[in-house]
């Protein structure tokens, strides 16, 4: 059960920061090229933020670290290829 809530709680959380990078993405995405070069960095930070939240918080949460931090991580990659697809779509037409 504890695998279980904790590869559950990994995947809302990697959602949670994958809109906020498919937002990030949206916004910028249309902007000029400066917006398009920094928006990279910011998506970048936003996942690194989201992977040292899980990290830092490995010992007061009673969650599998490890089955957290990955399903983190899948959830945060799936998103950003929806989105990515989303987004070259639309900038091709």
């Amino acid at each position: 059960m504890q695998i279980f809530l904790s590869i559950l709680v990994g995947l809302v959380w990697g959602a949670v920061f994958g809109l906020i990078n498919a937002a990030v993405t949206r916004k910028l995405a249309s902007g000029s090229e400066q917006q398009l070069s920094s928006m990279s960095l910011i998506r970048t930070l936003i996942d690194v933020v989201a992977l040292a939240a899980v990290y830092f918080t490995r010992n007061l949460l009673p969650l599998q670290f490890q089955y957290t931090l990955i399903a983190t991580a899948v959830s945060l990659s799936v998103i950003g290829i929806v989105v990515a697809f989303q987004v070259s779509k639309t900038m091709r037409k």
